[in-house]
């Protein structure tokens, strides 16, 4: 994608928001195919990366599959935002997302419950597990709830389980962005493949649900601007881009 970074000044017209694994980054003809037809718009896309990566896990591999270096990076699961030339930390988001938070009473609290694997992680803005099906999930989060510990519980990919602070979620962190960085009428796709995509999916923005999106989403009921691509990864965004926003780029700028 075309080099220029966006900044507070300038609002993004075009914004593509996507999950990185599974989704933009699997399938490399595809994302080759996608990212050529962007430099060949005359306006460019801006890229927001929401991903449940934290931000070192999220650069490498950027680095490693030498991927477009995004205007904004959301990680860990919608619990930190970067933006700008220098990917700087929101100060926003992190005050929003470090109210009322308790890491240590969640750890607590799973502890007790069979079944649960504490994931080792940088950022205490999160808290993962590892749910050995979907009862022990259940259990921690009928805890949590019991104990009246405000949190977000989000239960993907029959095992992952992230507890985050109340109001964290890649829905909600996308929202604010959009809200910070983006024109009212902006032409937005929102990409995602697992359970965690799903409440950034169900904002009402032109979203879609690449082919290869594990059986949570794909089961998922939609809304009128939902598309479920037919193909995999990147190939399945530019399907959804062409779907919803193709014409309009390609005559806009």
């Amino acid at each position: 994608m075309k080099s220029t970074r966006c900044c507070t000044v300038q609002k993004i017209r075009y914004l593509l928001a996507t999950d990185l694994d599974g989704t933009f980054v699997g399938d490399e003809e595809g994302l080759r195919e996608l990212l050529d037809y962007y430099d060949s718009l005359p306006e460019r896309v801006a890229l927001a990366y929401v991903t449940g990566r934290h931000r070192a896990s999220a650069m490498g591999l950027i680095r490693e599959e030498r991927l477009p270096v995004p205007d904004i990076l959301i990680t860990d699961v919608g619990t930190s935002v970067y933006s700008g030339p220098d990917l700087a930390e929101d100060p926003g988001w992190k005050q929003r997302m470090t109210e009322n938070w308790d890491p240590q009473a969640v750890r607590g609290i799973a502890r007790g419950i069979s079944g649960i694997r504490l994931q080792n992680l940088p950022d205490t803005r999160r808290v993962s597990f590892f749910s050995e099906g979907g009862e022990p999930a259940e259990k921690l989060k009928n805890a949590l709830t019991s104990d009246g510990i405000p949190h977000t519980f989000i239960f993907s990919s029959g095992r992952d389980v992230d507890i985050l602070p109340e109001g964290g979620g890649k829905g909600e962190a996308l929202r604010y962005v959009i809200g910070k960085f983006a024109e009212v009428d902006a032409s937005i796709l929102v990409a995602g493949d697992s359970g965690n995509d799903l409440d950034m999916l169900m904002l009402g923005y032109p979203s879609v649900i690449v082919s290869n999106a594990r059986p949570e989403l794909l089961e998922a009921e939609g809304h009128d601007a939902l598309f479920r691509a037919t193909r995999p990864c990147a190939g399945g965004i530019l399907e959804a881009w062409m779907h919803f926003h193709g014409n309009t780029a390609d005559i806009k700028g």
